[in-house]
């Protein structure tokens, strides 16, 4: 229990300000029984892990806060068992893909949450480099509240943490074996060394700085080859999780119909007057009322909603109004398919391997490697279609607040 304590995957907080959070874990939360009962209580559907998020997020959509005091604490117990901490974080991999269907808004393209506020616990894997915590005291240590502020991981240093970072190593460990056929594959086996490295170094690194009681014998020996075990074992269980509730890199949202891959200008003539905002929402709600992941577009974009069909494709919508008097209005729309540059790169990185394979005649190679320039391909085509067909008719759908 004291490794899995200072394992990853716990309970912790997100919290926006010394009182104000952005989460609070289910084990230590408290809330007013009027504000439970106003957004409906707890969702049923989540019944292992996610319902905390759950509760969080739509308390925060009534324009609420969530406050955080320091001092409130419970004694939560810990798995106690390597077996019982595994089936616990496969648990928070489904709940994590439950949460992604309910709330695609709150995940990036990768299908992970974006949390606006900064995570804090015991069991956080430690981002390797060199920059130490730092306190800030004020002048002369005279600072009324002393707080400690350290600069936010970066997207390289938080990546090999990942479940995908995983997959990615078994990807390529696929690719390795192929060197028996072709030997240029040989250089994937550096590739795959590289990849290993930093998950193997962030364990160790965490384990090393855990602090434990003091203890005598072989179990106080093996309590840090065991938490940085765990830190290697988290990240395996959550992928599993999430796979097996569908939340992978090749999902993708939308019907598949048929629909234009290239800029189309489509215009409505509307005999009753509204705002554009409003025209915005109403699609926005018909397109969340189908299931589409949707996003507002900001101050600097040029576009107003984006779908997102998935980790390969997605497509956006931009609206102005024409006015004609008599309340009479002409909604000119523009959409049009987005792919992002990871499709097209994997493609084609797969593409020039199988064609190399197939000149010097290493047809098993060639053959696993032009399977891999199909999939990502097929996949671009098939979210960037759905992304389409969805978007285009959704202005065209009953209003879902006029049209």
């Amino acid at each position: 229990a004291e490794c899995v304590a200072r394992a990853p995957g716990g309970p912790v907080h997100v919290l926006l300000t010394d009182r104000e959070a952005e989460h609070i874990p289910g084990c230590n939360m408290a809330f007013r029984k009027a504000s439970l009962e106003a957004i409906g209580g707890f969702d049923p559907q989540f019944r292992t892990a996610g319902d905390d998020v759950d509760v969080c997020w739509r308390l925060q959509q009534r324009g609420w806060t969530l406050g955080f005091s320091p001092a409130a604490m419970v004694w939560h117990h810990r798995r106690n068992s390597v077996r019982a901490y595994w089936k616990q974080q496969v648990g928070y991999g489904r709940a994590e893909a439950m949460l992604e269907r309910k709330w695609p808004e709150k995940y990036n393209g990768s299908g992970h949450i974006h949390w606006a506020g900064r995570i804090y616990g015991n069991g956080l894997t430690r981002a390797l480099g060199w920059r130490r915590a730092r306190i800030y005291h004020g002048v002369w240590g005279v600072a009324a509240y002393q707080s400690l502020y350290q600069p936010a991981p970066s997207l390289l240093a938080s990546l090999s943490q990942t479940p995908e970072w995983h997959l990615m190593i078994a990807i390529l460990a696929g690719l390795a074996a192929l060197s028996i056929h072709w030997s240029p594959l040989k250089l994937v086996v550096l590739l795959l060394l590289g990849a290993m490295l930093p998950p193997i170094a962030h364990a160790c690194l965490s384990a090393f700085r855990a602090s434990f009681p003091p203890a005598r014998g072989a179990a106080g020996l093996m309590r840090r080859p065991l938490t940085g075990a765990l830190h290697l074992l988290q990240p395996l269980a959550r992928l599993r999780g999430r796979l097996e509730e569908g939340l992978t890199p090749w999902r993708r949202r939308g019907a598949l119909r048929p629909a234009p891959l290239w800029p189309v200008t489509t215009s409505v003539w509307s005999e009753r007057w509204q705002a554009l905002e409003e025209r915005l929402r109403s699609i926005e709600a018909t397109l969340r009322a189908q299931g589409a992941c949707v996003l507002r577009g900001n101050e600097h974009d040029r576009w107003d909603l984006e779908m997102r069909g998935g980790f390969f494709g997605a497509a956006r919508l931009l609206m102005t109004v024409e006015e004609h008097g008599s309340r009479r209005q002409l909604v000119r729309l523009r959409s049009w398919p987005v792919v992002p540059l990871r499709g097209p790169v994997l493609a084609l990185g797969f593409s020039l391997a199988a064609l190399a394979a197939a000149c010097d005649r290493a047809w098993p190679a060639a053959a696993v490697l032009g399977l891999g320039a199909l999939l990502p391909a097929l996949r671009t085509l098939q979210q960037c279609t759905a992304s389409m067909a969805t978007i285009t008719e959704a202005p065209r759908r009953p209003p879902a607040g006029g049209a």
